[in-house]
């Protein structure tokens, strides 16, 4: 069939254009139904009674769940499966993001949240490890950029249609962010049935490869190079790592930062007199210039073959941003530096998960990417949503809360570039 290069484009397009686009579809519902509550925030907590701690302690029960959950999650769809086990997360969540609609104080708000996160963990790292099925190592930069790109789209997007759904409000006796919930819940439903036809568990299983291309895909998929885990053996090793947890606090600076924002950046838009639709619209555009960005990035990280800077750097412009807008005063500046957190914040998970993914041997890999996606989650989603919520509470500045999210970052991105220095370089990846 022509030669080396040839097959190679051809079996690559063929993977790309039958997962790519579900995924990403199905991870901009996931990043929706988790975000939403932001938007809906705007009403809801003063029509259950919420203050800011109570709202972001019952936010940060999501990352809790979360992290009780992720690890046993994704050793399951390695047991099980993709197809059956991300159907099923996608529809237990679709209903649980539903009945959001049902919460009428703190404590239902309380139990929701942490329900919700029950129901999506193991979402993001099965998907991750699912793609180290089907994508080469030199692929893998650019193909988790593109799927990571659902995350600003699904606030891009989402921003200004819940601002729509908002204005239902009234419509069947419902308040506008029961509609919001509603709406934005059910097609997650339909979306897990549709797995169970569209996702095949491994490539020898693809019906829609022939013999010669599972054969390639196969053959690439076990060509390696001459990088060397940092992370292996038993997965129970982990917790006496330092190698891991260098990658735990490096991913813990990009999940805060992306977690807070999607939570409190609505309030905080809010707060210069816009109305809910202005800050839906608002709200979008820092999600719109990162969607961009995470892909120009990612495919330059794979172009250049270079994973450190790709990911260390970004975390430095979080910070940036961060401390920015402790200084600076007016929507539009405020805006432009929201914009550098949250680029920062989604220029960071291609190279980096690429990255992670070969520092961890296959004996670890459903563990290690799971146990390090569940504690960045906790440290960066759970502990930094509540500090600001206690701090904004305590202060009236929704601009100082943000300053822990700089400090942490600092970190992160010192974490990467000294855990990166004891790394083989990565291997020469395959060109499309």
């Amino acid at each position: 069939m022509g030669s080396e290069g040839a097959i190679e484009a051809q079996v690559m397009r063929k993977v790309m254009w039958r997962l790519l686009p579900f995924l990403m579809l199905c991870y901009l519902m996931a990043f929706i139904d988790r975000t939403n509550v932001g938007m809906a925030s705007l009403q809801m907590n003063a029509d259950i009674g919420l203050s800011s701690t109570v709202f972001g302690f019952g936010a940060s029960l999501f990352f809790v769940a979360y992290f009780l959950m992720e690890v046993p999650s994704n050793l399951m769809l390695q047991k099980v499966g993709a197809r059956y086990w991300i159907a099923r997360i996608m529809i237990s969540w679709g209903l649980v993001s539903t009945a959001m609609s049902l919460v009428w104080n703190a404590e239902s708000f309380y139990v929701m949240r942490f329900a919700l996160g029950i129901a999506e963990a193991g979402f993001f790292p099965g998907i991750i490890l699912y793609l180290t099925y089907w994508m080469p190592p030199g692929y893998r930069g650019r193909t988790l950029a593109l799927f990571a790109f659902a995350i600003p789209v699904s606030s891009f997007i989402g921003s200004p249609l819940s601002g729509l759904l908002l204005a239902m409000d009234g419509i069947a006796g419902l308040r506008g962010w029961q509609w919001l919930f509603i709406l934005e819940g059910l097609p997650t439903v339909m979306l897990g049935v549709a797995c169970l036809k569209m996702l095949t568990d491994r490539p020898d299983d693809a019906s829609w490869l022939d013999d010669e291309e599972k054969a390639w895909l196969n053959s690439a998929l076990a060509a390696t190079g001459s990088s060397k885990p940092l992370v292996h053996g038993s997965a129970w090793r982990l917790a006496v790592t330092p190698a891991f947890w260098a990658m735990v606090i490096a991913c813990s600076g990009a999940s805060a930062a992306g977690s807070m924002l999607s939570v409190w950046q609505p309030q905080l838009l809010k707060s210069f007199g816009l109305t809910d639709l202005q800050t839906g619209l608002v709200n979008s555009i820092p999600y719109g210039i990162a969607s961009v960005a995470m892909i120009l990035w990612g495919r330059n990280s794979d172009r250049t073959n270079e994973r450190r800077w790709h990911t260390a750097l970004p975390l430095m412009l979080i910070t940036l941003g961060a401390v920015g807008t402790f200084v600076v005063t007016g929507l539009v500046p405020t805006v432009m530096l929201l914009t550098f957190v949250l680029v920062g914040a989604y220029c960071f998970k291609g190279p980096f998960w690429s990255m992670a993914s070969t520092w961890l041997s296959g004996s670890t890999a459903a563990a290690g990417i799971a146990a390090i996606n569940a504690t960045s989650n906790l440290i960066g989603g759970g502990l930094m949503v509540n500090a600001y919520g206690f701090i904004h509470e305590a202060t009236g500045s929704y601009m100082l809360a943000l300053m822990p999210l700089a400090g942490l970052t600092l970190m992160s991105a010192a974490a990467v570039i000294y855990v990166g220095r004891t790394a083989k370089k990565q291997p020469v990846p395959l060109r499309v």
